[in-house]
């Protein structure tokens, strides 16, 4: 057997440079767009030009009889064959939703809806048949304005008679989490305070780095499916329930996938294409997506139409929280595309103690791309309302925002909490994280140079904004989930193997496409097992190798899939514990288990865990009865959501003639729970933050009034480069969670659900002396400079 090398005393904590990223930054790995196969052929898609349309004929003619063409597959011919894409949840029992085609048979709904397939021996001649494809459409009129939309002034699906697919009411009386919000609203109108306000979430693009792809070969015993998707397990399902493959003739692969941030947790229509065409054609077949197609036709997040009553007393003390919502589901409901709103609903009260709440989301049909999970899926949007709500008291109080925040947050000494929604908050410390966001940012200098700004009318002027946070996190107990309508688990599962010589695969149903699970994953494993860092390998996305899971999204994955590792490695350890009494020649419970190493308790005797796994596998010691193995799998199911916060701080300067913003400062102290590889973390807040600045300042989906997407490249569709951001403090606060054994909290959607409110607080702060209590996102330079003429007019 070979000897393993000395490890650190502890992996957990220590700031470990990705395994990884040497293979991803050196162009080591495979992405599903360089997977090449003997005799592979290539798919292009035809796509609706119409918002809303019926489809009179086809001619694919010329197109068939184009070089290199295989085959043209149109939604005639794939009738019978296609089924129909799943939503995986249902907001309420009376859910209406029209029948989801991968590829329209008579009616496009939205433009970019796949209209027929070409099928090539490359990719070249594939697209330039599919401008051959003649494809003739009657033009109906498009529903495409949300609140038009919800009042059915033009119906999307007129089969269904309406264009709500429905309408889901959190009432806080009626579920006995608090009191009657109506008589707290009134209460407030009679001598107190009430806020009203409404606001708007455009509708955004998950701009992941690599394009969607997905290669199918029918050529073998089983169907192998490769695809950038953050869900390999849902895809293989998916395929044999849509497509009727038996599961175990399916096989599903998510190779190193160039991020998703929920674009890539769907199961797509240009999958089943490719399916269909590789059975049909009996060849491997490819498709891999433009950025425009990406742009407009890959699910798109957000827009909400967010209408919010505020009560409190004169002093600012909350008294009630009154949320009318407005979802664009776009044509389809995608997979779980309904349930995003859902998530935000138990989320707009924040950290706040408010006594009474009600919300009323209403989910919208209209002829656009249809809307799913974005970073953060609902608790951004929740987010967003309630911190913007909070400034606005503020100002009505006329204090300072941070002082009106902390009159209502709940106190550190006050955990565990249940919230005005229900949640159980079983860990948190808002002082603690906001008193060193406020120490590092230079919150009182900050405020003193903005009344000098103000007292000598510089036309550039400082803003501060305030982003005091919570979000749930780690879906979550599948008991919850199936009680809000979701089909789907909250659980997840790990194996681990022993191999002979010492060294350790885990094998997880966590599918990462960019969070550093395999770093993560083996710092868990070393310190459990007591080997070295080096010597675990993390094995994942692959449904032959993980054959259960229920991959990644949500920030569910070191809660809930870090956790099923760290139960696999105790299962290990309690495994081994008699094999090792035996050879030891030891009462089992005589033995200790310390630094991957069995001892006998008041002796020298002992052996490694390395030794062990070679000895079982030799098995000439053992008795008859002792397995020959030392492997373990775990199924862990989450006692809870997990509850991270944080204070974000944000210092811009608004040009007050050009309305353009600058972002001079940027803070942000969160709190994780524990932190098992804080490179990683700080990775994630920065990519996260910088996400929702995008929303804040540059990024917006934008339709004509025909339904055509016209930000349809990033010429058009504002993604920030490096220069549009400023250097980032951060930092952090430790409070343990108290749900799961290493008291680590999600930390991948954190920085977005934070920073969109701090930013548009900041530009708002900057300028509501000028009469500005709004600006509506993106804050481009000119709608900041429009709010500041119409602030001048009242």
């Amino acid at each position: 057997m070979t000897t393993t090398q000395e490890r650190p005393a502890a992996e957990v904590g220590n700031p470990r440079r990705r395994k990884e990223d040497a293979r991803l930054i050196t162009g080591r790995t495979r992405w599903t767009d360089n997977v090449v196969l003997p005799g592979m052929l290539q798919l292009a898609m035809v796509r609706s030009p119409f918002a809303h349309a019926r489809i009179t004929g086809i001619g694919t003619e010329a197109a068939r009889s184009s070089s290199g063409v295989v085959a043209v597959l149109t939604g005639a011919d794939l009738a019978e064959e296609q089924g129909g894409l799943p939503s995986a949840w249902t907001a309420t029992p009376e859910q209406k939703a029209p029948a989801h085609p991968s590829i329209a048979v008579d009616m496009v709904n939205f433009a970019g809806e796949i209209v027929a397939v070409v099928v090539a021996r490359s990719a070249a001649e594939a697209n330039d048949a599919a401008d051959l494809v003649d494809v003739d459409y009657e033009e109906l009129p498009a529903a495409l304005e949300l609140k038009a939309a919800a009042a059915d002034e033009v119906l999307a699906h007129p089969e269904l008679g309406t264009n709500v697919s429905a309408r889901f009411t959190f009432d806080s009386a009626e579920a006995g989490t608090g009191g009657d919000v109506d008589a707290a609203i009134a209460a407030a109108r009679d001598g107190g305070i009430v806020i009203e306000r409404e606001y708007r979430q455009q509708r955004l693009i998950p701009a992941f780095m690599e394009p969607r792809s997905i290669v199918a070969d029918p050529t073998g015993e089983q169907l192998t499916v490769w695809s950038s998707t953050q869900v390999p397990h849902f895809v293989k399902i998916f395929i044999a329930l849509v497509l009727g493959i038996p599961e175990h003739k399916i096989r599903v692969i998510a190779p190193d996938v160039g991020g998703g941030f929920g674009g890539k947790l769907q199961f797509t229509p240009e999958e089943v294409l490719t399916v269909i065409a590789a059975r049909r054609t009996g060849k491997p077949c490819k498709y891999t997506e433009t950025r425009s197609e990406s742009l407009q036709a890959a699910h798109h997040g957000r827009d909400q139409w967010q209408k919010l009553t505020l009560a409190a007393d004169r002093d600012g003390t909350v008294r009630g929280l009154k949320v009318e919502l407005l979802a664009n589901m776009g044509a389809y409901l995608g997979l779980v595309s309904a349930g995003i709103p859902l998530l935000g609903a138990f989320m707009y009260n924040g950290i706040y103690k408010f006594p009474s709440y009600r919300l009323i989301c209403t989910n919208v049909f209209t002829n656009k791309t249809w809307t799913d999970a974005y970073r953060g899926a609902g608790r951004p949007e929740a987010t967003f309302a309630v911190e913007r709500l909070m400034d606005e008291l503020a100002a009505e109080v006329g204090v300072d925002p941070l002082e009106i925040r902390e009159r209502n947050w709940i106190k550190h000494e006050e955990f565990p909490f249940t919230t005005v929604s229900g949640m159980h908050y079983d860990s948190g410390n808002y002082e603690a994280a906001t008193a060193k966001a406020k120490d590092l940012f230079g919150y009182e200098d900050l405020r003193a140079e903005q009344q000098k700004r103000r007292e000598s009318g510089d036309p550039v002027q400082l803003g501060i904004g305030i982003s005091t946070y919570t979000e749930m996190c780690g879906l979550a107990p599948s008991r919850w989930l199936g009680s809000m309508g979701y089909v789907g688990g909250g659980w997840e599962h790990a194996s681990i193997r022993m191999l002979p010589t010492g060294k350790v695969e885990v094998i997880t149903g966590t599918s990462p496409h960019g969070q550093g699970h395999e770093t993560a994953w083996s710092q868990i494993v070393a310190d459990r097992l007591g080997v070295p860092f080096e010597d675990v390998e993390v094995l994942h996305g692959d449904t032959q190798v993980s054959a259960r899971g229920l991959d990644t999204y949500g920030s569910r994955s070191l809660a809930i899939g870090g956790m099923a590792v760290l139960a696999a490695a105790d299962k290990v350890i309690e495994k081994a514990k008699p094999i090792a009494a035996q050879l030891l020649e030891a009462n089992a419970d005589d033995l200790e288990y310390s630094g991957g190493r069995f001892g006998v308790r008041g002796t020298e005797a002992g052996m490694s865990l390395a030794e062990l796994a070679f000895a079982v596998f030799q098995g000439h010691k053992l008795d008859g009865g002792a397995e020959r193995s030392l492997d373990a799998d775990a199924t862990l199911e989450p006692d809870d959501f997990s509850f991270p916060h944080g204070t974000h701080l944000c210092a811009a300067e608004v040009d007050t003639e050009t309305g353009a913003v600058t972002i001079r400062s940027y803070v942000s102290v969160d709190d994780v729970g524990n932190v098992v590889n804080p490179v990683i973390v700080e990775g994630q807040v920065h990519g996260g933050v910088a996400q929702g600045i995008a929303q804040a300042l540059y990024e917006e989906a934008v339709h004509d009034e025909s339904g055509t997407l016209v930000t349809g490249s990033f010429d058009s569709y504002l993604v920030p480069a490096p220069p549009d951001l400023p250097s980032f403090v951060t930092a952090r606060t430790e409070t343990p969670a108290t749900t799961n054994q290493l008291g680590v909290k999600g930390v991948g959607e954190a920085g977005t659900i934070a920073s969109t409110p701090a930013v548009v607080n900041a530009v708002v702060d900057a300028v509501r002396h000028l009469g500005v209590s709004d600006v509506e996102m993106p804050c481009t330079p000119y709608r900041v400079w429009k709010a500041l003429q119409e602030g001048a007019k009242s």
